[in-house]
């Protein structure tokens, strides 16, 4: 007898409720923090920092180091499918709430002493930007995840020490912030800005440079923070956060 494949509905039936318990499993502050740094990212990146020949920084600089640390801390817990499906659940949540901004920012002024296109302009939003800041980050998330993932099968005798997951978080942070920098620098001031922005635009070394110099400026970020990150990771699984998530996937497994 043949055995029965599951059907689309079935998987994606399961898949669902994998995800539902997932998001119940991490800990409602790390997902709040993780979505409110995803969302300020976004509104951040409208303002230029520092910019010159050589180098140029937007202020999503300033906290896209936390995203990165939230997302290695799922992924040591979790695994790094789990961080992903977080960041995809993040960046919805981030449209919505950008949505909401624009429509916001379309109702006209209550009278003509109020004035609000400072506020419109910052919240209504700029299309390119956020399809930008989207793509960069969800391409950022799924190398950040899987490199953590795959520094941290090398430690084989202590996967749980202090080495292991500062190694892993490290080198994935750098790696993640680095393309992450680097692929929004290149949609949002090399292709969208130009034509969108009366000719305002990076140059590709301006990209390079920043996208280097904001990674090296994260990872700082992620050294200084590190030890909570990993103190979060031992608390966790001291306390077997998550462990109906994790009976569920050895379900999964058996069936």
């Amino acid at each position: 007898m043949k055995e029965n494949k599951p059907t689309f509905g079935s998987r994606f039936k399961s898949w669902v409720k994998e995800t539902v318990l997932l998001l119940r499993s991490i800990p409602s502050p790390v997902v709040a923090l993780f979505v409110i740094s995803v969302i300020a990212m976004n509104l951040l990146a409208n303002k230029t920092l520092v910019q010159n020949d050589i180098i140029a920084i937007d202020g999503g600089i300033l906290i896209s180091w936390l995203s990165f640390l939230c997302m290695d801390v799922v992924t040591k817990h979790f695994g790094p499918k789990a961080s992903t499906k977080l960041s995809i659940f993040a960046c919805v949540v981030n449209l919505l709430m950008c949505l909401i901004f624009y429509l916001v920012s379309l109702f006209p002024n209550p009278s003509p002493d109020t004035d609000y296109s400072a506020f419109n302009m910052i919240f209504g939003g700029t299309w390119f930007i956020l399809l930008s800041s989207t793509v960069a980050f969800l391409a950022s998330a799924v190398i950040n995840n899987f490199t953590n993932y795959a520094i941290g099968k090398a430690f084989r005798k202590n996967p749980d020490g202090k080495l292991a997951f500062v190694t892993r978080s490290f080198f994935s942070t750098f790696l993640g912030q680095f393309f992450d920098n680097l692929i929004f620098a290149v949609l949002c001031f090399m292709v969208f800005a130009p034509i969108f922005w009366d000719g305002f635009r990076w140059t590709f070394l301006q990209c390079v440079t920043c996208s280097v110099l904001g990674a090296a400026l994260e990872l700082v970020m992620e050294v200084i923070f590190s030890p909570f990150g990993y103190m979060v990771c031992r608390l966790w699984k001291r306390e077997h956060v998550g462990q109906n998530y994790f009976d569920y996937l050895e379900e999964k497994e058996l069936v």
